[in-house]
């Protein structure tokens, strides 16, 4: 749920050149920019809410999809990928019934992809709120997470 930002904004002048500061600490409090906040960031800082969505688009760093209670980074970096990496993502989106880039709609879940998390010796490997899991397998997969229940 989102929060009064006031605290947040009340730590900037609400200038221009704050945007990607401002940016990054509403989603640091957030999880990730709402349309409500990019408005009000605009309001604040009197720019074009066209322009806030264009800094934040610009950036990868900025989401604009709340994150899951469990947030799994797929390492895609070349060592994970010659390893098997697309077959993990895959197990990992067959198991959770979520695609990457996408959260549940019970926010339990999300993935998403990087380019790299730094283990490439444990390759291939994903971080799981912030935790790596190393030399995985599509099996070592089903162990890591509870299967998605299908509804029919």
């Amino acid at each position: 749920m989102e929060n009064n930002f006031d605290d947040i904004f009340s730590r900037f002048e609400g200038r221009k050149d704050e945007l990607i500061p401002l940016l990054q600490s509403v989603q640091e409090e957030n999880g990730y920019l709402s349309p409500e906040i990019i408005k009000a960031i605009a309001r604040f800082t009197n720019v074009a809410v066209s322009q806030v969505y264009g800094v934040a688009t610009f950036y990868a760093q900025f989401r604009f999809k709340p994150r899951g209670e469990t947030h799994i980074m797929v390492c895609r970096g070349t060592a994970c990928h010659v390893k098997g990496a697309p077959r993990i993502l895959e197990e990992i989106e067959n198991q959770l019934g979520v695609k990457e880039g996408e959260t549940s709609f019970d926010l339990k879940y999300s993935i998403e992809s990087v380019a790299c998390i730094g283990a490439c010796s444990l390759a291939p490997c994903i971080m799981v709120n912030g935790k790596v899991e190393a030399n995985l397998t599509p099996k070592k997969i089903g162990k890591l997470f509870k299967p998605a229940v299908k509804i029919i």
